[in-house]
């Protein structure tokens, strides 16, 4: 099984850490994980061992195949494969990933411009869309993880936004 976590654009040095560290990769293991892949954008992340020279560094460690890059074109694909995603609280990156159907662990970064992303996966989680931590509580939450709890993120429906701008601007709306 594999995890895909991701901190998109920003620099988000804690949960890189916390994403290699011996508690989180102990309980990913023992939930039966054999790979994380790490999209780490800008953070900081020192390891000598592993680097081919550009982006790219893969270890092992805890009984776990680690993979981490800084950034690619999409991570479309790395969602896709992933039978859980680990990410910061972007709005997109969330979006993305529950449109996929792929169960959730977010990680608000506090450092953000008045913690929008708190407020957004507090929500978020309080809808039971996905499972929202801190980084210090990450390796617990992933022990108590439990996907089958989620409710589906509905579908994508672009219709209702042309209704809502219809609406607003007065145009006979048809309920249909």
């Amino acid at each position: 099984m594999l995890v895909f976590v991701t901190v998109g654009s920003t620099r988000f040095d804690a949960l890189v850490q916390a994403a290699v560290s011996e508690q989180v990769l102990d309980a990913l293991h023992k939930k039966g994980y054999k790979r994380i892949v790490i999209q780490r954008g800008n953070s900081d992340f020192r390891r000598e061992a592993g680097s081919n020279g550009e982006d790219l560094v893969v270890f092992e460690k805890n009984g776990l195949e680690v993979e981490t890059w800084k950034f690619k074109s999409s991570v479309q694909s790395e969602v896709e494969r992933a039978d859980l995603v680990v990410s910061h609280a972007g709005a997109g990156t969330i979006l993305d990933a529950l449109r996929q159907g792929k169960p959730m662990i977010v990680v608000p970064n506090p450092t953000l411009l008045d913690d929008h992303q708190g407020e957004l996966s507090s929500r978020l989680e309080a809808l039971g869309y996905l499972t929202a931590s801190t980084v210090d509580n990450l390796a617990a939450t992933i022990s108590a993880f439990d996907p089958s709890r989620l409710i589906p993120f509905p579908p994508f429906d672009g219709s209702r936004f042309r209704r809502l701008i219809d609406q607003e601007m007065g145009y006979n709306v048809n309920p249909s």
